[in-house]
């Protein structure tokens, strides 16, 4: 399958360059560097199991704000992403540069703010998950630093967007590589003091984290240059058109307030499941991590068709745009109920790598077979609202999923997981609710086709053009 992108007339006829996408060449290394983003997480909980369940819980904690810190990047990665992929599918690629350099600044400033703010609070952060002092020290050791290097991720999250928007996703996979190897590698030097290195436990692995992370990043912006072929100047950096910034965050700050809000809604969810204990805690997280997996899946997918989606729509090739996401919906369905069973299948071995404790293996290994359930949801979810952002109706996306969030699904996770005592169980089952409520909305606006009017791109030209 594939698609050329380019300008595109009524008639359908191309102009400019022609740049051919395929959906399996894009999508497969997005698989691979996000389950090397997965492996980074799972490392973490792997080597520290080695230290207790408890450093896993405190660290899963602080996981939790450091991701909710990083979702706040993507109002500029998001709308850089759907904003440069239309104007290399209309052919416009002078203004790139110009947008990078506006982005990159724009997350550098917004990602100082967030790590600063993070290393100000991170002790009233953690007294919202009501843990225990012990727990609560481990994790602000770990918060402290990693938050810390937030502004790194900030960077990065808006190069490697850009980067990708150009179709270049293998080479975001090499860097992820190798960031991974370097991430392992010191979690095995500060965990486990070889050649008698002082062995730091959590403060190291935070350490370990951010040095990872700062190489990915200088590598990025290198290949932005180099691989991308995108050309900005420090002027780019400090002077930013202000129709640019506005075109960005018009697709950025629907886009990353629906993101926001879904971690948010799982910032909530793990106070109620730390209400429980620090067994079903750890429980969550092993089986969050092992389901991270699968996951993957249909996020990979979904990001492929983002990129490809934008290129189409930029091109005005709309109807071909519909077309190719309702066929590759049941693609993305199939392929992750067949990782499901293979989890499945493997699930108590699995669970083994991260705990011998029966009750979070019994717990955890029902809690994985209920993928079978979650999954055609979230698949439905995450491409269609990944297409939609594409297409530039990220409005929509950000308010049918915010209001079923909140009015919906938080007051059935309370419902279900704690009034009525069914424990995690009951916050399984609305996970699943939530992904097929919010799915069915978004596939139901696709097929409306009333997306068709948002293009960016359109409004650009016609802006120039005036």
């Amino acid at each position: 399958m594939s698609l050329k992108t380019g300008g595109a007339d009524r008639q359908g006829r191309l102009s400019g360059g022609a740049v051919r996408l395929s959906l399996l060449a894009v999508t497969w290394p997005i698989f691979i560097e996000s389950a090397l983003q997965v492996l980074i997480r799972m490392t973490d909980t792997f080597m520290l199991s080695k230290v207790s369940d408890e450093t896993v819980a405190a660290v899963g904690v602080s996981n939790q704000i450091l991701m909710f810190g990083m979702l706040l990047f993507n109002f500029v990665a998001t709308g850089s992403a759907v904003v440069v992929s239309q104007y290399l599918g209309a052919g416009l690629r002078r203004d790139v540069g110009r947008l990078t350099g506006s982005s990159l600044a724009l997350n550098l400033l917004f990602g100082l703010f967030v790590s600063a703010m993070v290393v100000l609070f991170c002790g009233d952060l953690l007294r919202l998950f009501g843990l225990e002092p012990e727990l609560r020290a481990i994790a602000m050791r770990y918060l402290s630093i990693a938050g810390g290097g937030l502004f790194v991720q900030a960077v990065m999250s808006a190069a490697v967007a850009i980067i990708q928007s150009h179709g270049l996703t293998r080479q975001t996979m090499l860097v992820a590589l190798g960031m991974n190897i370097i991430h392992i590698f010191g979690n095995w030097l500060v965990i486990f003091g070889p050649f008698g290195f002082p062995k730091l436990g959590v403060t190291g692995v935070a350490i370990s984290t951010v040095v990872s992370q700062t190489i990915c990043m200088a590598v990025n912006l290198w290949l932005l240059r180099r691989a991308a072929g995108v050309v900005f100047g420090f002027g780019d950096l400090v002077r930013w058109k202000p129709e640019d910034v506005r075109r960005v965050l018009r697709i950025g700050v629907p886009a990353s307030l629906n993101h926001l809000s879904y971690n948010l809604n799982q910032l909530v969810t793990t106070a109620f499941i730390t209400s429980l204990g620090s067994v079903m805690l750890a429980t969550r997280i092993y089986t969050m991590n092992i389901a991270f997996i699968i996951m993957i899946l249909c996020i990979s997918l979904g990001r492929g068709m983002h990129i490809i989606v934008g290129h189409l729509v930029g091109a005005g090739e709309q109807d071909e745009a519909y077309r190719q996401v309702l066929r590759n919906f049941g693609r993305s369905v199939l392929i992750t109920l067949t990782g499901a069973a293979i989890i499945c299948v493997f699930r108590v071995p699995l669970l083994h790598l991260f705990t011998d404790s029966e009750e979070i293996i019994r717990i955890g290994s029902t809690l994985l077979l209920l993928s079978f359930l979650l999954e055609p949801g979230r698949n439905l979810n995450i491409m269609f609202e990944r297409s939609l952002q594409a297409a530039g109706d990220a409005r929509f996306t950000a308010v049918s999923s915010v209001l079923i969030m909140w009015l919906f699904s938080v007051p059935l996770t309370y419902l279900l997981g704690i009034r009525l005592g069914y424990g995690l169980y009951g916050i399984w089952a609305a996970f699943i609710a939530d992904e097929w409520a919010r799915g069915i909305s978004l596939f139901l606006r696709w097929r409306s086709k009333a997306w068709k009017s948002k293009a960016i791109v359109t409004r650009a030209v016609n802006s120039a053009a005036g």
